[in-house]
């Protein structure tokens, strides 16, 4: 009698262990898929209401469906973002070339660091110690811990070299988007089946909030930032800025944190106003506080708001740790996966004061 309910056990148990170590096999073959796999399931979160709005429209086939909302994502999305780093990176290399001029003649302290107001006198002279002679960008990298110009200028460079990986993980990326929205109902389906084992009391209510949290989490970080570095790019070429693609390229990325945008536009209006083009200067930071006051009072509330907002501390650590593990593609992944633990962390809070109150 006891043998019979001990082999089962075991069985069990080397059923787990099995499935397990399967499991951590196929991780470590398949690692390097792992962010375009997450930004195609990031794609898919945002985009899902629309999708079930086109398959509709497509009377319930989904591999045309599925072609079609493949396609919108690569018209709008993926293509314009290739063409936009590609011309930062062209400004980019620009830039770089000029740092190799000045660097080996010295840079002195230009008219609009003289005339910056307040600092200015003080920091044109500071300029001239450090930087107003030959190899002193150098010296000046080497001292902030970044190295040697010619070893930035080569990781900078290098980004060149990594195209085609590049372009894998997009077709990689595609594909798996295709994938997961013709055969996303069926994959809720199966997740269901395997959260209602791991959480058989919340897994419904958490399944449900989670896709909201994550959506509202996208929508509000990801496409805030996006529209307002294409409306301050814009705003910084109209104004004179030098590189005005990079800059804008820059501030959506400052975007994602909070207080970068106006950080951004603020240093951007100072150097106007500090190279001689003070009304352009002054009317760039006009524009761009009435622009992310609008945004922030307006369009941010809309998209994100109420139990869906994420705080800012998991923000931050999301964005830093993102960056850090995944590189620039962690901007976006880092606070998904920090949205889904927040998430997680209210579930289990609200589920332990629910059982405290029916505790008699």
């Amino acid at each position: 009698m006891s043998q019979s309910h001990h082999i089962p056990m075991a069985s069990n148990l080397v059923a787990r262990v099995l499935i397990a170590l399967v499991l951590l096999i196929g991780i470590y073959f398949f690692h390097q898929f792992l962010v375009p796999v997450l930004g195609a399931l990031i794609i898919v979160f945002a985009s899902w209401r629309l999708y079930e709005k086109l398959l509709i429209r497509c009377r319930g086939k989904t591999w045309l469906a599925a072609t079609l909302s493949t396609l919108l994502v690569v018209l709008v999305i993926i293509l314009p973002l290739i063409a936009l780093i590609s011309s930062a990176l062209q400004e980019l290399r620009e830039g770089l070339n000029w740092l190799y001029a000045s660097n080996q003649v010295g840079v002195p302290a230009p008219l609009w660091v003289e005339r910056l107001p307040l600092v200015g006198s003080e920091l044109a002279p500071l300029w001239n110690e450090y930087l107003n002679h030959p190899q002193a960008i150098s010296e000046l990298s080497q001292l902030v811990g970044l190295g040697q110009l010619a070893n930035i200028s080569r990781v900078i460079l290098s980004f060149g070299r990594q195209i085609f990986a590049a372009a894998l993980g997009v077709v990689f990326m595609v594909i798996t988007l295709f994938f997961l929205y013709k055969d996303g109902f069926s994959l809720v389906q199966q997740i269901d089946k395997v959260g209602e084992r791991v959480m058989p009391e919340r897994w419904y209510r958490f399944s449900r909030v989670a896709p909201t949290m994550v959506s509202a989490t996208i929508t509000g970080m990801t496409s805030i930032a996006i529209g307002e570095g294409i409306v301050l790019g814009c705003a910084y070429a109209i104004a004179g800025a030098p590189s005005p693609v990079t800059l804008g390229v820059i501030t959506g990325f400052m975007a994602l944190i909070p207080g970068g945008a106006p950080l951004s536009m603020s240093i951007v209006s100072l150097y106007l106003v500090g190279s001689g083009h003070s009304t352009a200067g002054l009317l760039l930071f006009l524009w761009g506080c009435l622009e992310l006051f609008v945004v922030d009072k307006t369009i941010r509330p809309r998209l994100v708001g109420g139990p869906a907002k994420l705080p800012f501390l998991p923000t931050l650590f999301g964005l830093v740790g993102g960056v850090e593990t995944m590189g620039l593609v962690g901007l976006f992944i880092g606070p998904v996966i920090m949205a889904f633990l927040v998430t997680l962390w209210r579930e289990w809070v609200s589920y332990s004061e629910e059982t405290t109150l029916s505790t008699p």
